[in-house]
Protein backbone atom coordinates (compact mmCIF):
# COMPACT_ATOMS: atom_id res chain seq x y z
CA UNK A 1 0.00 0.00 0.00
CA UNK A 2 2.66 2.30 0.62
CA UNK A 3 4.69 1.78 -2.67
CA UNK A 4 1.18 2.09 -4.05
CA UNK A 5 0.86 5.79 -2.39
CA UNK A 6 4.20 6.47 -3.50
CA UNK A 7 3.65 5.83 -7.13
CA UNK A 8 0.11 8.10 -7.23
CA UNK A 9 2.26 10.53 -5.37
CA UNK A 10 4.89 10.52 -8.18
CA UNK A 11 2.79 10.63 -10.66
CA UNK A 12 0.93 13.33 -9.85
CA UNK A 13 3.93 15.45 -9.32
CA UNK A 14 5.18 14.43 -12.51
CA UNK A 15 1.87 15.42 -14.31
CA UNK A 16 1.71 18.98 -11.96
CA UNK A 17 5.25 19.55 -13.43
CA UNK A 18 4.11 19.23 -17.20
CA UNK A 19 1.31 20.90 -16.86
CA UNK A 20 3.30 23.92 -15.05
CA UNK A 21 5.68 23.85 -17.55
CA UNK A 22 2.77 24.14 -20.90
CA UNK A 23 1.71 26.90 -19.21
CA UNK A 24 4.87 28.37 -19.11
CA UNK A 25 5.97 27.69 -22.31
CA UNK A 26 5.16 29.52 -25.38
CA UNK A 27 5.70 29.04 -29.07
CA UNK A 28 7.96 30.23 -30.99
CA UNK A 29 6.93 31.50 -34.24
CA UNK A 30 9.74 32.09 -37.27
CA UNK A 31 6.68 33.31 -39.60
CA UNK A 32 3.46 32.56 -40.78
CA UNK A 33 1.56 30.25 -43.56
CA UNK A 34 -0.34 31.59 -46.29
CA UNK A 35 -2.23 29.42 -48.64
CA UNK A 36 -2.79 30.62 -52.18
CA UNK A 37 -5.21 28.14 -54.46
CA UNK A 38 -3.36 29.02 -58.14
CA UNK A 39 -6.00 28.64 -60.84
CA UNK A 40 -3.23 28.54 -63.62
CA UNK A 41 -1.60 25.99 -61.66
CA UNK A 42 -4.74 24.09 -60.75
CA UNK A 43 -3.72 23.61 -57.12
CA UNK A 44 -3.43 25.16 -53.88
CA UNK A 45 0.21 26.16 -52.69
CA UNK A 46 2.16 26.72 -49.57
CA UNK A 47 3.31 29.91 -48.96
CA UNK A 48 6.20 30.37 -45.84
CA UNK A 49 6.21 33.96 -44.96
CA UNK A 50 9.25 35.85 -42.80
CA UNK A 51 8.57 39.36 -41.82
CA UNK A 52 11.04 41.82 -40.54
CA UNK A 53 11.41 43.05 -37.13
CA UNK A 54 9.33 45.86 -36.57
CA UNK A 55 6.70 45.05 -39.25
CA UNK A 56 3.15 46.47 -38.98
CA UNK A 57 0.67 46.10 -41.43
CA UNK A 58 -0.69 49.31 -40.43
CA UNK A 59 2.17 51.14 -41.09
CA UNK A 60 3.05 53.13 -44.05
CA UNK A 61 6.47 51.49 -44.33
CA UNK A 62 7.08 49.53 -47.54
CA UNK A 63 9.58 47.02 -47.55
CA UNK A 64 11.26 44.98 -50.43
CA UNK A 65 10.07 41.09 -51.02
CA UNK A 66 12.44 38.54 -51.94
CA UNK A 67 10.60 34.65 -53.41
CA UNK A 68 12.42 31.88 -52.44
CA UNK A 69 12.20 29.05 -54.34
CA UNK A 70 12.16 25.38 -53.07
CA UNK A 71 10.97 27.21 -49.78
CA UNK A 72 9.39 24.79 -47.89
CA UNK A 73 10.51 24.49 -43.84
CA UNK A 74 12.41 21.54 -44.37
CA UNK A 75 14.25 23.28 -47.66
CA UNK A 76 16.07 26.09 -47.67
CA UNK A 77 12.91 28.60 -45.84
CA UNK A 78 14.04 28.47 -42.31
CA UNK A 79 18.06 28.88 -42.83
CA UNK A 80 17.54 31.96 -45.45
CA UNK A 81 15.06 33.66 -43.08
CA UNK A 82 17.88 33.39 -40.30
CA UNK A 83 20.19 34.70 -43.05
CA UNK A 84 18.23 37.33 -43.58
CA UNK A 85 17.65 38.26 -40.03
CA UNK A 86 21.41 38.63 -39.06
CA UNK A 87 22.21 40.29 -42.23
CA UNK A 88 19.13 43.12 -40.90
CA UNK A 89 21.22 43.67 -37.26
CA UNK A 90 22.08 46.56 -36.68
CA UNK A 91 25.39 46.15 -36.18
CA UNK A 92 25.61 43.97 -39.46
CA UNK A 93 23.00 46.15 -41.85
CA UNK A 94 24.49 44.28 -44.80
CA UNK A 95 20.95 43.80 -46.68
CA UNK A 96 17.73 46.46 -46.05
CA UNK A 97 14.60 44.63 -44.06
CA UNK A 98 12.78 42.51 -46.49
CA UNK A 99 9.95 40.05 -47.01
CA UNK A 100 10.70 36.91 -47.24
CA UNK A 101 8.09 34.79 -49.35
CA UNK A 102 8.90 30.74 -49.37
CA UNK A 103 7.24 28.74 -52.15
CA UNK A 104 7.64 25.39 -50.71
CA UNK A 105 7.99 22.32 -53.59
CA UNK A 106 5.53 20.35 -55.45
CA UNK A 107 7.03 18.48 -57.89
CA UNK A 108 10.40 20.62 -59.10
CA UNK A 109 10.72 18.80 -61.98
CA UNK A 110 7.94 19.43 -63.19
CA UNK A 111 7.66 23.46 -62.28
CA UNK A 112 11.00 24.65 -62.53
CA UNK A 113 12.10 23.17 -66.42
CA UNK A 114 10.39 23.66 -69.52
CA UNK A 115 9.89 21.37 -72.40
CA UNK A 116 13.27 19.00 -73.68
CA UNK A 117 14.07 17.32 -76.43
CA UNK A 118 16.64 15.10 -74.67
CA UNK A 119 14.46 11.64 -75.33
CA UNK A 120 16.09 10.10 -72.23
CA UNK A 121 14.87 12.73 -70.17
CA UNK A 122 11.49 13.14 -71.60
CA UNK A 123 11.06 9.03 -70.46
CA UNK A 124 13.11 9.75 -66.96
CA UNK A 125 10.76 12.97 -66.19
CA UNK A 126 7.21 13.05 -68.00
CA UNK A 127 5.87 15.16 -66.02
CA UNK A 128 8.67 17.96 -66.77
CA UNK A 129 8.20 21.05 -68.79
CA UNK A 130 5.57 23.49 -67.24
CA UNK A 131 7.79 26.50 -66.13
CA UNK A 132 6.20 28.43 -68.19
CA UNK A 133 2.65 27.75 -66.01
CA UNK A 134 4.80 28.40 -62.72
CA UNK A 135 6.13 31.75 -63.99
CA UNK A 136 2.55 32.99 -64.98
CA UNK A 137 1.89 31.72 -61.79
CA UNK A 138 4.80 34.05 -59.96
CA UNK A 139 3.23 36.79 -62.17
CA UNK A 140 -0.20 36.89 -62.58
CA UNK A 141 -1.03 34.84 -58.89
CA UNK A 142 1.62 35.13 -56.42
CA UNK A 143 3.07 38.48 -56.50
CA UNK A 144 -0.34 40.31 -56.20
CA UNK A 145 -1.31 38.16 -53.94
CA UNK A 146 1.79 39.56 -51.99
CA UNK A 147 1.46 42.82 -52.55
CA UNK A 148 -2.32 42.70 -51.30
CA UNK A 149 -1.41 41.07 -48.19
CA UNK A 150 2.00 43.00 -47.15
CA UNK A 151 3.39 46.68 -47.10
CA UNK A 152 5.25 45.59 -50.71
CA UNK A 153 7.78 48.20 -52.14
CA UNK A 154 8.82 47.75 -55.98
CA UNK A 155 12.21 45.79 -54.85
CA UNK A 156 11.82 42.47 -55.80
CA UNK A 157 14.63 39.61 -55.58
CA UNK A 158 14.53 35.82 -56.39
CA UNK A 159 16.60 33.35 -54.74
CA UNK A 160 17.11 29.94 -56.80
CA UNK A 161 19.62 26.69 -56.65
CA UNK A 162 20.11 24.25 -59.01
CA UNK A 163 16.59 23.48 -61.20
CA UNK A 164 15.65 26.47 -58.88
CA UNK A 165 18.52 28.53 -60.72
CA UNK A 166 17.73 27.16 -63.78
CA UNK A 167 13.72 28.73 -63.37
CA UNK A 168 15.21 31.82 -62.11
CA UNK A 169 17.28 31.83 -65.02
CA UNK A 170 14.52 31.48 -67.62
CA UNK A 171 12.61 33.90 -65.56
CA UNK A 172 15.79 35.99 -66.21
CA UNK A 173 15.85 35.99 -69.97
CA UNK A 174 12.58 35.92 -70.95
CA UNK A 175 10.57 38.19 -68.42
CA UNK A 176 13.59 40.26 -66.17
CA UNK A 177 11.22 42.58 -65.38
CA UNK A 178 9.57 40.51 -62.79
CA UNK A 179 12.54 41.46 -60.41
CA UNK A 180 15.05 43.07 -59.60
CA UNK A 181 17.70 41.01 -58.31
CA UNK A 182 18.84 37.49 -59.52
CA UNK A 183 20.21 35.17 -56.92
CA UNK A 184 21.26 32.38 -58.85
CA UNK A 185 23.26 29.36 -57.51
CA UNK A 186 24.59 26.50 -59.09
CA UNK A 187 22.03 26.75 -62.16
CA UNK A 188 20.94 23.67 -63.99
CA UNK A 189 22.31 24.73 -67.29
CA UNK A 190 22.54 21.51 -68.07
CA UNK A 191 18.64 20.79 -69.01
CA UNK A 192 17.75 20.25 -72.62
CA UNK A 193 22.01 20.20 -73.39
CA UNK A 194 22.34 23.64 -72.43
CA UNK A 195 19.61 25.76 -74.60
CA UNK A 196 18.63 28.02 -71.62
CA UNK A 197 21.59 29.44 -72.90
CA UNK A 198 20.37 30.55 -77.01
CA UNK A 199 17.20 32.49 -75.70
CA UNK A 200 16.86 35.24 -77.77
CA UNK A 201 17.47 38.61 -75.94
CA UNK A 202 17.25 40.85 -78.79
CA UNK A 203 13.90 42.77 -77.61
CA UNK A 204 14.61 42.63 -73.43
CA UNK A 205 16.66 45.65 -71.73
CA UNK A 206 19.07 44.02 -68.97
CA UNK A 207 20.54 47.12 -67.67
CA UNK A 208 18.55 47.56 -64.70
CA UNK A 209 18.92 44.02 -63.27
CA UNK A 210 21.22 42.77 -60.94
CA UNK A 211 22.55 39.07 -61.20
CA UNK A 212 24.51 37.03 -58.92
CA UNK A 213 25.23 34.05 -60.10
CA UNK A 214 27.68 31.08 -57.79
CA UNK A 215 28.77 28.18 -58.76
CA UNK A 216 30.71 25.53 -56.66
CA UNK A 217 33.17 22.80 -57.36
CA UNK A 218 30.30 20.66 -59.18
CA UNK A 219 31.52 18.98 -61.74
CA UNK A 220 29.58 16.77 -64.53
CA UNK A 221 25.84 16.56 -64.27
CA UNK A 222 24.83 13.06 -64.10
CA UNK A 223 22.69 13.20 -67.98
CA UNK A 224 23.11 11.55 -71.40
CA UNK A 225 25.12 14.20 -72.65
CA UNK A 226 26.91 15.52 -69.28
CA UNK A 227 28.00 18.76 -68.88
CA UNK A 228 30.63 21.00 -66.41
CA UNK A 229 28.34 22.97 -63.97
CA UNK A 230 31.25 25.66 -63.30
CA UNK A 231 31.75 25.84 -67.19
CA UNK A 232 27.88 26.44 -67.71
CA UNK A 233 27.10 29.42 -64.87
CA UNK A 234 30.36 30.92 -66.76
CA UNK A 235 28.91 31.05 -70.42
CA UNK A 236 25.59 32.01 -68.66
CA UNK A 237 27.42 35.78 -66.87
CA UNK A 238 29.28 35.88 -69.82
CA UNK A 239 26.19 36.03 -71.69
CA UNK A 240 24.91 38.54 -69.21
CA UNK A 241 27.69 40.78 -69.28
CA UNK A 242 27.43 40.65 -72.88
CA UNK A 243 23.02 41.88 -72.24
CA UNK A 244 24.71 45.13 -70.21
CA UNK A 245 23.31 43.69 -67.13
CA UNK A 246 25.13 44.50 -63.42
CA UNK A 247 26.26 40.93 -62.64
CA UNK A 248 28.75 39.71 -59.99
CA UNK A 249 29.98 35.65 -60.25
CA UNK A 250 31.28 34.36 -57.23
CA UNK A 251 32.93 30.73 -57.98
CA UNK A 252 33.43 28.93 -54.58
CA UNK A 253 35.46 26.09 -55.09
CA UNK A 254 35.71 24.88 -51.05
CA UNK A 255 31.70 24.29 -51.70
CA UNK A 256 29.19 21.78 -53.61
CA UNK A 257 26.12 21.35 -54.80
CA UNK A 258 24.82 20.67 -51.46
CA UNK A 259 26.71 22.86 -49.26
CA UNK A 260 27.19 26.16 -51.73
CA UNK A 261 23.54 27.34 -51.05
CA UNK A 262 24.02 29.04 -47.68
CA UNK A 263 27.21 30.55 -48.37
CA UNK A 264 26.74 31.75 -51.78
CA UNK A 265 23.41 33.59 -50.62
CA UNK A 266 25.24 35.36 -47.93
CA UNK A 267 28.01 36.58 -50.11
CA UNK A 268 24.70 37.40 -53.13
CA UNK A 269 23.49 39.67 -50.23
CA UNK A 270 26.70 41.52 -49.08
CA UNK A 271 27.62 42.25 -53.10
CA UNK A 272 24.62 42.86 -54.49
CA UNK A 273 23.71 45.51 -51.65
CA UNK A 274 25.84 48.48 -53.51
CA UNK A 275 23.44 48.06 -56.12
CA UNK A 276 19.82 48.59 -53.84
Amino acid sequence: MLRLCFFFSFAFFISSALAQQNANSKLFVLGEIQNLNSQILKENRILNIYLPEGYNRADTVKYPVIYLLDGSADEDFIHIAGLLQFCNFEWVNIWPKSILVGIASVNRRRDFTFPTSISSDKTKYPESGNSSKFISFIENELQPFINSKYNTSKIKTIIGQSLGGLLATEILLKKPFLFNNYIVVSPSIWWNNGSILNTPTDSVNFRSVNVFVAVGKEGLTPTAEPRVMEVDANLLVEKLRHLKANVIFDFLPQEDHATIMHQAVFNAFKQLSKFQ
